[in-house]
């Protein structure tokens, strides 16, 4: 399988980051300079030399970092509105840095922060205040305000409140390296690039890259041996004057972010209820998921998301997959264009890899070696399709897609071969519980989509499937005092590893057939009981979310990314396996914990954050190399709410079934815009735990 591995743009000594899959469209991915395994990246490097705070151990750290995002672009500042070209900061585009450093002076001082933080998922607003008459006193008679956007601008306005006109000299010192998101992460983004004057402004060229930028109105004086540009204005008692920059590729025009189009493949929903919480996580990450929208260059209208800012902003199969069934309750157009382009990488013709989406390697933790993203693709391919057509996808779609459906069910019967388990990766892998929880589900809503339209197979996957069950329960299970737990895999010599992670979450994720019933899955009932248990205790539960490993584990990290941080996702999926399974108070637990860091973290979730136990006063410990934002964290507070209200439609069959959870953790919550079988939907949950559907597709049911 090696070529379907690459190592990582950031694959340093923590092993943080899954490397950009081959034959995926690359026009919009972030550009890949692979460094060794063991390697540790140099620190980065100010265009004066001088070291950036904070990179001198690897990745520049992106905790403190307010990311602007519209993909294909960021806008990266720290918290004092100062762009000096340390560490990320600068606009980028496609991963590229067009502009690294834009730093103000008004009346030749920088102005001094008031306040920093995001208006949206792809802006941002400074505010800076400083003394210019000699009277003023103590109070600042000048505010000066700066909006970024990730699109290329920002807007500069200097406010004065002097009793007396001012003449206000504004500099504003610009400069870029042109470097690459990947140099700029192994520290080896190089020298400022030479500036030249341009129309209103300035541009900077190298053999490889042009970036430019031009500010309205034009300055007084540009001079490119400095990066200057120049203005004088005359501010009257109360007046306001404005500069805006541009941010631009050479010949590329204007951003057109995907999630700015006119229509989104998102549909706009909202929360309301009586825990505020509620309607902040599902509105910021709506904004977050467009704010990572990208679109298939050779087939436009194909859209998909990006896996996450600052590091990983093109496709990586298994989360776009993984975020696009979180977020079917926004309508299935992203899963179906998801789907296409996937489709696309599909590999062909003879051999053993026929059929698989193409995937990097994911860093597993200590105790695992690295495991192929690209079987954890190939089989959420197919679930994807058959629950996109629960939620509604048409048709013809469908028909469309199910051959590349039925390509990754062929690959999973062709890699299981005689075997009863699919080790991962091919062939001399161990057995991972995950990739078997990933297969089951794979082969019984496969086995459902190919009976639905008169597909052979089905009855060999059902099978194939049910002799998995009855052996994972046995080989795929230890017994202890506690009670007894999930095997995390087995090693090619049959060896069992017993270590408790949260990877055993998949084994609740069963999938969603016909009726509102979820799939059966490889536990039994009292394992499901005893993990329910495991999941609600003080070893795997945080108090902010599910640590990836138990704290009591061998090799516990709480930053370690699979070693013991708390990943979003698998919180996410934890608390919905959790409910649908009946464990309403382990789900809630966990569900109040996810949406107390939320809070914490301003309801735009991380991929991780650090597993620390939470404690009275304390907050969560953020991970200073995590995305913010990530697409399967923004798809999960999508996945947390329509968990609460139990959605689980049946399009085909023109009925919805309601399993909300009974305790109401959160007390009433009401759904509008949602989509269900291409219409709107909007459902209401009592504090008695009841759920009324108050608008929905003409002729749909409400079933059992």
């Amino acid at each position: 399988m090696q070529h379907l591995t690459q190592p990582s743009v950031a694959d340093d000594a923590h092993r943080l980051r899954d490397g950009p899959s081959p034959r995926l469209p690359a026009a919009e991915s972030l550009p890949g300079q692979p460094v060794g395994r063991t390697a540790r990246p140099g620190p980065s490097r100010s265009p004066q030399g001088a070291r950036s705070p904070g990179s001198a151990d690897g990745l520049p750290p992106t905790h403190t970092a307010l990311i602007c995002v519209a993909l294909p672009g960021l806008a990266i500042s720290t918290d004092q509105g100062q762009l000096n070209g340390r560490g990320l900061e600068g606009f980028y585009r496609a991963g590229r840095r067009l502009l690294a450093r834009c730093q103000v002076r008004v009346a030749g001082r920088e102005p001094l922060s008031v306040l920093a933080g995001m208006t949206g998922a792809d802006s941002a607003r400074f505010v800076g205040a400083l003394r210019v008459s000699p009277a003023a006193g103590p109070d600042p008679d000048v505010v000066v305000e700066r909006v970024r956007h990730a699109e290329g601008t920002e807007r500069i306005t200097l406010r004065s409140s002097a009793r007396h006109p001012l003449r206000l000299p504004l500099e504003v010192a610009l400069g870029t390296d042109l470097a690459e998101l990947s140099a700029i992460a192994s520290g080896n983004s190089g020298p400022e690039v030479a500036a030249g004057v341009h129309d209103s402004g300035l541009r900077w060229t190298t053999p490889t890259a042009t970036s430019s930028v031009t500010a309205d109105p034009s300055p007084a004086d540009a001079l490119a041996s400095a990066g200057l540009l120049r203005w004088e204005f005359e501010l009257p008692p109360g007046g306001t004057v404005s500069v805006e920059l541009r941010v631009r590729a050479d010949s590329t025009g204007p951003l057109r972010a995907v999630g700015r189009a006119a229509t989104s493949p998102l549909a706009p929903a909202r929360a309301t209820g009586d825990d505020p919480r509620a309607s902040a996580l599902l509105r910021t990450s709506i904004e977050d998921l467009q704010a990572l929208l990208l679109r298939d260059p050779a087939h436009p209208s194909d859209t998909y998301l990006g896996a996450g800012a600052p590091w990983r902003c093109g496709l990586a199969p298994a989360e776009a997959l993984a975020a696009a069934r979180m977020t079917l309750p926004l309508g299935t157009r992203l899963a179906a264009g998801t789907l296409r382009t996937l489709a696309r990488t599909q590999l062909r013709g003879p051999g053993p890899q026929a059929g698989m989406i193409p995937g990097p390697r994911r860093d597993a933790g200590a105790h695992l070696p690295p495991g192929c993203t690209g079987t954890e693709a190939t089989l959420l391919f197919p679930v994807l399709l058959a629950e996109a057509r629960r939620w509604g996808l048409p048709d013809q779609e469908i028909r469309e897609l199910m051959p590349a459906a039925e390509r990754c069910l062929t690959w999973l019967r062709a890699a299981t071969g005689d075997r009863t388990y699919l080790r991962d990766p091919q062939p001399e892998g161990p057995a991972r519980c995950e990739t078997q929880a990933h297969a089951h589900r794979a082969a019984l809503l496969g086995a459902d989509l190919l009976d639905a339209y008169d597909r052979p197979g089905g009855t060999g996957l059902r099978q194939w499937a049910s002799e998995l069950r009855g052996a994972f329960r046995t080989d795929f299970w230890t017994v202890d005092r506690s009670g007894g737990r999930p095997v995390a895999a087995l090693t090619p010599d049959g060896r069992p590893l017993t270590q408790l992670g949260s990877a055993a979450v998949h084994l609740l994720d069963t999938g969603l057939l016909g009726g509102g019933e979820p799939a059966v899955g490889l536990l039994d009932k009292v394992q499901t009981e005893q993990l329910a248990r495991l999941f609600g205790g003080p070893a795997m539960d945080s108090g902010w979310g599910l640590r990836g490993l138990g704290a009591k584990e061998t090799g516990h990290n709480p930053f370690g990314h699979r070693g013991g941080a708390v990943r979003v996702q698998e919180t996410a999926l934890a608390v919905a396996g959790l409910a649908a399974a009946g464990y309403e108070k382990e789900a809630g637990g966990l569900l109040r914990g996810l949406l107390a860091a939320a809070e914490h973290f301003g309801h735009r979730l991380p991929e991780m954050f650090a597993g620390e136990q939470r404690t009275d006063g304390s907050a969560p410990l953020p991970h200073p190399a995590a995305c913010r934002p990530a697409a399967t964290a923004a798809a999960s507070g999508v996945l947390l709410l329509a968990t609460l209200a139990g959605i689980r439609p049946d399009a085909p069959a023109r009925t919805v079934a309601l399993r909300p959870v009974r305790s109401a953790p959160l007390g009433e919550l009401g759904l509008t815009g949602l989509r269900v079988a291409g219409a709107p939907f909007s459902i209401r949950v009592s504090r008695l735990g009841l759920a009324m559907v108050e608008e929905a597709a003409n002729g749909l049911q409400l079933g059992a």
